[in-house]
């Protein structure tokens, strides 16, 4: 069963009144009016802009993985969480369908968030070491993590058109951030090339020749927001050994000494 908006999930802003996004332009419209962050993660939380991406979170929702098969799943687009003022905002690919899908936070119960929470808390960034339920005690210092995609999407693989649907959330998601941020960090490529347009939208100027994703490949736009690439704590890259906790370390310490001496 997916969550219904208003039914008590912890981190569930939506009410039945919370504007309804089914198509591109409202995504466009909905977006841009927001009134607050919250007026956006509520709104986020409840769109059904992107046919094949509703029918498969909603899928996965129902049919469950048998080691969740008693959990119930969110079932429902996956918000950004953390700061309000964050200086560093976190960029992601998408929810996994048994992780954020179903927990209804980002990196929230899979073995990515396992990577990810691990890193930020031995940076000082985050409480706990480790985040499992959206209703944890687990909490973010200076950070925002975001999906470039919001909704699980079938082989974690979305489609250009479902990024670009999507990006207007992003878009002015880092825009009620822009007074406060300095760091943004691109895990993966996806998240990478994403960003980029996103930038440009809100008002960044951008390189004239972007540098190519990389682990610790970064950019300093005018300004002095840092663009900052990382390999993605997949199971593909960590199991690998593609990227290893000092790799991800050296992320964060990264984004902290661009804080650290900020202007």
């Amino acid at each position: 069963m997916v969550a219904t908006p208003g039914a008590g999930w912890p981190n569930d802003l939506a009410t039945a009144h919370t504007p309804v996004a089914t198509n591109a332009s409202d995504v466009q419209r909905l977006a841009g009016n927001a009134p607050s962050l919250d007026h956006l993660t509520a709104r986020v939380s409840v769109c059904r802009a992107c046919p094949r991406l509703v029918h498969w979170r909603e899928q996965v929702a129902e049919e469950k993985r048998a080691a969740f098969a008693d959990e119930p799943y969110w079932g429902r687009p996956v918000t950004g969480w953390g700061s309000p003022r964050a200086r560093i905002a976190v960029v992601g690919l998408a929810p996994a369908a048994h992780g954020g899908n179903r927990t209804g936070r980002i990196f929230t119960g899979d073995r990515s968030g396992d990577w990810l929470f691990a890193a930020l808390h031995r940076a000082g960034l985050a409480r706990l070491p480790t985040s499992v339920t959206a209703a944890d005690r687990q909490q973010l210092y200076d950070v925002r993590m975001v999906a470039a995609v919001r909704c699980a999407p079938p082989l974690n693989k979305p489609t250009i058109e479902e990024r670009d649907t999507c990006a207007p959330w992003l878009a002015q998601e880092l825009a009620f951030l822009h007074s406060t941020l300095r760091v943004v960090v691109a895990l993966g490529a996806f998240a990478w090339t994403t960003l980029w347009p996103v930038l440009v939208t809100i008002g960044y100027a951008i390189p004239p020749r972007r540098p190519a994703f990389g682990h610790l490949a970064e950019a300093v736009l005018p300004g002095g927001l840092l663009m900052l690439g990382s390999y993605h704590p997949s199971q593909q890259n960590t199991f690998t050994g593609k990227l290893t906790e000092p790799m991800l370390d050296a992320v964060f310490n990264r984004a902290k000494e661009h804080i650290a001496a900020w202007r």
